[in-house]
């Protein structure tokens, strides 16, 4: 039911691809998705080439199945982390944060797919031109960095616009969110908010924590007029930046307050770090191995189309 052209492209089991969480999606984590049958990300974020390349390499002692590392383009250190991935000839490279055209044709060179994360059909257009494999159509309810449309309003857009598959990412948080995304034409999903109370994700208990207590409506998101819009679960850190943005403070100080705040929650501070997560927040409840995130999600999405087939 769901061997599909991105699961063929890859040789993964399974269409189901972990997000690239800066600070949280490391090769541990990366590893066991990918053991599980789908497909591990490792995230770059911020981080200088060194640390790519060790985890890069550390995933490849923990796993055989292919792995993708994420690189987000507005980071300084872009230009260099993509030229480890091309020379540790990682399965995957996916992008997120801008236009990736000036590295593919390195990537491809070196047997690399390039999967970039788009928020409009105008950049999906511009990266099949320049040799993207396929797409992850992400839409604003996701996690993290955010653009303005909906995943329901953004995917079936994209594919129509694109003839390379998509991938749909951005409130998919079980089974029938998958079974969601495939009627809307996505041939694989992405999900990251999912994967942070993965047991091997090794995030702090107490960011597990407020996952897994979160309601559907605990997420907020802010630096909407920054021009970096983020949606994060609500704490003292989001009440002192709705603020500061109720004020129209300079965008400066803004960021200023921001500054770290992502590695603060990861390691537990929870009132003043950026506790990033997607609006499916309030259906997570229990922590559980990728393997059985993963093993529930395709349960789910076979049994919730299966239901359907039957009352036609």
């Amino acid at each position: 039911m769901f061997d599909t052209r991105i699961t063929q492209m890859l040789g993964i089991k399974y269409p189901i691809f972990q997000g690239g969480m800066a600070w949280i999606a490391d090769a541990t984590l990366a590893s066991a998705v990918s053991n599980a049958g789908g497909l591990g990300i490792i995230a770059a974020g911020n981080a200088p080439k060194e640390y790519v390349r060790e985890e890069i390499r550390k995933a490849k002692t923990l796993t055989n199945k292919p792995f993708g590392v994420n690189i987000m383009l507005l980071s300084p250190y872009a230009d260099e982390v993509a030229k480890v991935v091309a020379e540790e000839k990682v399965s995957v490279v996916t992008t997120g944060a801008g236009n990736p055209s000036k590295y593919i044709e390195l990537w491809k060179k070196n047997g690399i797919k390039v999967i970039p994360v788009v928020p409009s059909v105008a950049l999906a257009r511009r990266v099949e031109k320049y040799g993207a494999d396929a797409v992850i159509a992400e839409g604003g309810e996701s996690g993290g960095h955010v653009g303005e449309l909906t995943t329901m309003a953004l995917v079936p857009q994209v594919v129509d616009a694109v003839s390379i598959p998509v991938i749909a990412a951005g409130g998919i948080g079980d089974g029938r969110g998958v079974a969601a995304a495939f009627m809307l034409g996505a041939e694989g999903v992405q999900l990251g908010t999912r994967f942070l109370v993965a047991k091997e994700c090794k995030i702090h208990q107490n960011y597990k924590d407020m996952i897994l207590k979160a309601k559907d409506i605990d997420t907020v998101v802010t630096g909407r007029y920054t021009g970096h819009p983020v949606r994060i679960l609500y704490n003292k850190l989001a009440r002192i930046m709705l603020q500061m943005e109720k004020e129209r403070v300079d965008i400066e100080k803004f960021e200023e307050i921001g500054k770290g705040s992502l590695k603060k929650a990861v390691e537990g501070d929870v009132e003043m770090g950026s506790v990033m997560a997607g609006q499916i927040a309030g259906l997570i409840n229990k922590e559980q191995t990728c393997q059985e995130i993963i093993e529930d999600l395709i349960t789910g999405a076979k049994e919730t189309i299966e239901r359907f087939l039957k009352k036609v």
